[in-house]
């Protein structure tokens, strides 16, 4: 991300565009999956959100699924009694697992589903339309067409401005796109990917033909691989974190079964070793150098933070000050020590690009 393309707000936030549209959004975000509608309901709710906006955040990202659509009561409530001027902020969510399940209907990509979907999730947030709607997941058992017309038609009602997708393969945004021109319809400008330090083949070489052709932007989910890389369990599992907990997601407890063996023990042996670098080399966290190394990306739009507490927001958010320290020179140390660099590939017709966006 060349410096003309990112300006700052007067609160110190960076800005960027999403991907190849016009809209802006700050470098780091704030969503709710796993916590708001949650295990954080109520006041506690609008510090975590009040805080956030007071140091830049202004977009903030949720789903219908997450905590099964009180995610997006919450975050409305919450902006409601605020009195946030809806022009100031960016929405996003996201349709595709429903939340009722009674009925085949109920989720996917449907046109069907899409539209009600969107029209349930403006309910809950009690808004009149969002700034970004995204495909939670990519549905094979729906034409793709029939996707992507769903969705320029929720454009064109005005429920959304922008639609993107959600861990979908390169091969599906690029089909995606192809439908979109053929039709002269628009395509999608974000894909909403994990990316981190450990989870990089994807972002980082699967996508590098659609960068390439269609300046998508990721708006990155678990930065931090799921606190892994805070560098907390570093001398084992605190009491009382996720982790902890096997039943709190999927997502954690596939983390919890390797990490005291195998590839989880040599994950935390590298986020201790990227500790000792943070702290000597940067004068910062590995928490502050993790965020910081996705940001620095050139096809990362957003990064999308999440907290339970206030101060975790304003802690994260030092990882801004980190950014201008990744230099080549220091990224390609990161890379020494992480020793899990994508080999760069070329693919349709396009120059390779190396894991930050370079040409190779």
């Amino acid at each position: 991300m060349s410096t003309a393309q990112i300006e700052y707000d007067a609160k110190g936030m960076p800005f960027r565009r999403l991907g190849p549209s016009g809209l802006r959004v700050p470098v780091f975000s704030f969503g709710g999956w796993l916590t708001i509608g949650g295990t954080v309901k109520g006041d506690p709710v609008k510090d975590i959100m009040k805080t956030a906006f007071e140091h830049g955040i202004n977009m903030f990202d949720t789903a219908e699924i997450y905590s099964n659509g009180e995610s997006e009561r919450e975050m409305g409530r919450v902006i409601r009694e605020l009195g946030w001027r809806r022009t100031d902020l960016i929405i996003s969510t996201k349709v595709f697992f429903g939340t009722k399940k009674n009925a085949p209907n109920d989720t996917g990509l449907s046109r069907k589903h899409i539209i009600e979907g969107t029209k349930a999730s403006l309910e809950r947030l009690g808004m009149d339309y969002v700034d970004i709607i995204l495909a939670h997941r990519p549905d094979s058992s729906v034409p793709m067409e029939e996707t992507v017309r769903a969705f320029n038609h929720v454009i064109d009602q005005g429920w959304a401005y922008y639609w993107g997708t959600s861990e979908w393969s390169a091969q599906q945004l690029e089909e995606a796109w192809h439908v979109a021109d053929k039709l002269g319809l628009v395509g999608p400008i974000a894909e909403q990917c994990q990316h981190h330090m450990f989870h990089r083949e994807r972002p980082e070489k699967e996508y590098a033909p659609i960068y390439a052709k269609y300046q998508v932007g990721t708006t990155v989910w678990s930065a931090l691989a799921g606190g892994l890389l805070t560098g907390k369990y570093n001398d084992g599992i605190p009491e009382g974190s996720r982790y902890a907990n096997q039943d709190t997601n999927v997502f954690y407890r596939e983390i919890l079964q390797t990490i005291d063996e195998g590839e989880g023990k040599r994950k935390l042996n590298k986020v201790k070793e990227l500790s000792e670098f943070a702290e000597k080399e940067l004068g910062c966290t590995v928490t502050h150098l993790a965020l910081a190394w996705v940001a620095v990306n050139p096809n990362t739009s957003t990064v999308i933070l999440g907290a339970s507490k206030p101060e975790q927001i304003v802690d994260n958010l030092k990882a801004i000050e980190v950014i201008p320290k990744l230099t080549p020179e220091v990224l390609e140390k990161i890379d020494k020590i992480l020793d899990n660099k994508p080999e760069p590939e070329s693919s349709w017709g396009r120059p390779s690009l190396d894991s930050f966006g370079r040409k190779y």
